[in-house]
């Protein structure tokens, strides 16, 4: 039943079998339970599509493809979920809080089909609240990185479970990631991220900008999530979950990240840069180029200067596109 005590009555039409009705009510349900509960954040949705003259079915698909693609059955496949597949790589992290040093710093990996289709939005609210954040063409703002006024900072890596772990008609991440714009504080930031039913997890480097501290968590569909305090020691992500017990698919790419973060030592921003424009490993480098995977971006955020500056090409050459002020 809908808010108002009115059934709600979803006419599926003709469907081919169990695979197909069920696809059609997961989708339909999974709309009405994220419009539920993020009500402007579906509006943003439809004034995007108006916007750009997109029909809104094309965003609403680019924002839900985490959550949808799991259950579309390769072609062939009779059975609807197929086997899981090496996923892709989506961005790497190295966080470090120590006396000297407290830093976060992201390459915002992708498909190359990407390049030149992210921008930053900047936004005001109408309770006076601003954001930033890099952002896809078509999806909510951001399912990448970004920080608000309250001093509030993330940056994101996805960690793709094995399809049991995905819940269907539940909220999707890109929801989750827009509603963490308008934390107000860290306790704030993690309440955000751990209370939605959420229908596939997602890893978040969160940052008190003002009380110098970042966290990671993971979380996963079920509620469950899990919490990682940086330190002076370094914390590299990649796209595997580290400490929250998930099945998870055994991404190769990461694997590897994660082992030539291991070899390499990291203690400041410099070194911190260059670990994320590491090419030694040939098939998977830390630094992307292609031919399908590429590093977007590369993004350091210091909570000592208050800054989020954003890099262009390799991050070993310092090349800053952008130096923006987070308080």
């Amino acid at each position: 039943m809908g808010a108002d005590g009115e059934l709600d009555v979803f006419d599926a039409g003709r469907c081919a079998g169990g695979y197909a009705l069920g696809l059609a009510v997961g989708r339909r349900f999974a709309d009405a339970a994220n419009r539920e509960r993020y009500p402007r954040y579906w509006d943003e949705l439809v004034g995007t599509a108006d916007g750009s003259g997109v029909p809104l079915l094309h965003v609403i698909l680019v924002n839900f493809r985490k959550e949808i693609l799991p259950f579309i059955p390769k072609e062939g496949d009779g059975h609807g979920r197929e086997e899981e597949e090496e996923p892709d790589g989506d961005c790497s992290d190295v966080l470090i809080v120590s006396d000297s040093t407290a830093i976060a710093a992201h390459n915002e990996d992708g498909n190359v089909a990407l390049l030149g289709h992210t921008y930053l939005v900047r936004a005001t609210l109408p309770d006076g609240l601003s954001f930033t954040a890099y952002t896809c063409a078509g999806e909510l703002p951001s399912c990448a990185f970004g920080f608000n006024s309250n001093g509030v900072a993330f940056t994101l890596d996805s960690v793709p479970p094995v399809n049991d772990e995905i819940v269907a008609g539940a909220i999707a991440r890109n929801f989750v990631s827009r509603d963490l714009l308008e934390a107000k504080n860290l306790e704030d930031a993690m309440r955000r991220i751990c209370s939605p039913g959420v229908s596939v997890g997602h890893s978040y480097n969160l940052m008190d900008v003002r009380g110098r501290r970042i966290v990671n968590v993971e979380t996963a569909s079920g509620n469950r999530f899990a919490v990682h305090e940086a330190g002076a020691t370094p914390f590299f992500h990649a796209n595997m979950y580290r400490h929250l017990q998930v099945k998870q698919v055994q991404d190769e790419n990461s694997m590897s990240r994660e082992k030539r973060a291991a070899q390499c030592s990291v203690d400041s921003k410099e070194t911190a840069l260059s670990l994320l424009g590491d090419t030694a490993d040939d098939k998977y480098p830390i630094y992307m180029t292609g031919p399908t995977l590429h590093t977007l971006c590369t993004v350091l955020v210091d909570l000592d200067k208050e800054t989020m500056t954003i890099y262009k090409g390799n991050p070993k050459n310092g090349e800053m596109t952008l130096i923006l002020p987070m308080l």
